[in-house]
């Protein structure tokens, strides 16, 4: 299969209001779509990303109010790492500071500097400056400048207890290579090298099974150009390792199947097809609520009782 990487990532979070303020306020990332779980309609489902959502950019979170925390551990993302251009380091550092977000001291990680937080929420995040970036869009929300805005996923951390089976997945059906080894890291890659075309598996064994809930990746999604690659990659994941997906899931902007790796992570396969202008204009995602057809007659009473947001505007 030809890999195309990282589609999304969608977390727990707690209270929507925070968690819209962390990610556009202070990380800068564009609200590109408002909408809510097609499977529990009585909270939000939003879309941070770039300018337009591309695939490989877009973070989206649950936000239950009363959320209880969850617990990292086996079978879960451990860490989501974004990609930032090769000289912002620095200043995302006194960004953190500045809006009193602790981070961890600047490491490498295969030789890229990485610099680790957390959000309100305990979910696990990093920036890594990568060389030649720079000349991508990148979204400058909330007065961040275009030289050190994030420039979608660079990766992501699954914590398992061993990577060959899940490797296996990541290879032959998603199109990613293993690349190198560092300590108990294992890398996989896409060939084109863009936003999310990096998985790293870090091996741990003893370790207690993850809890969801709040600051927990819920999923990630890998891409799919269209609903045959989709289908394509679902006779695969059956004929080559006896892994079958959920029936397709509409989901306005994409089209998706779920299943559990071997590790027990719960990965989807999401279309790039039709993207989030599908239901308004470029010019103004993310700034009214969106509802699929099936929850319209709905809109009433889920607008009453979902929260309000604020948002600034950037």
């Amino acid at each position: 299969m030809s890999g195309k990487g990282i589609h999304h990532v969608t977390a727990i979070a707690g209270p929507a209001q925070r968690n819209l303020d962390f990610y556009t306020r202070i990380l800068g990332l564009r609200l590109v779509k408002k909408t809510v779980n097609f499977d529990d309609p009585g909270t939000y489902h939003l879309y941070y990303g770039d300018e337009a959502g591309h695939p490989g950019t877009i973070l989206t979170f649950f936000p239950w109010e009363h959320v209880a925390s969850g617990r990292v551990g086996l079978g879960e993302t451990q860490e989501t790492v974004l990609r930032v251009p090769e000289s912002s380091l620095g200043y995302w550092t006194h960004r953190l500071v500045e809006n009193g977000v602790v981070h961890q001291p600047l490491t490498k990680r295969f030789g890229e500097p990485l610099l680790s937080f957390q959000d309100p929420d305990g979910m696990r995040l990093a920036l890594v400056a990568v060389p030649g970036i720079g000349n991508e869009p990148g979204w400058t929300g909330a007065g961040i400048p275009a030289d050190a805005a994030i420039r979608g996923f660079h990766s992501v951390n699954l914590l398992l207890a061993e990577a060959a089976p899940t490797g296996a997945i990541l290879t032959d059906v998603f199109g990613f290579g293993e690349v190198g080894r560092e300590g108990s890291l294992v890398r996989y890659r896409v060939a084109d090298g863009g936003a999310g075309s990096i998985v790293d598996i870090h091996e741990a064994s003893g370790l207690l099974p993850a809890r969801l809930g709040g600051g927990s990746v819920h999923h990630i999604a890998f891409r799919a150009a269209d609903d045959a690659e989709e289908a394509a990659m679902v006779r695969r994941l059956a004929e080559n390792h006896g892994i079958r997906t959920t029936e397709q899931k509409d989901r306005n902007y994409f089209r998706s199947v779920y299943f559990r790796e071997p590790g027990h992570v719960l990965f989807e396969i999401a279309t790039d097809i039709p993207g989030f202008a599908v239901d308004e204009p470029a010019s103004t995602l993310g700034e009214t609520l969106k509802l699929p057809a099936f929850l319209e007659a709905r809109r009433s009473g889920l607008e009453a009782a979902l929260p309000r947001l604020e948002q600034s505007a950037s």
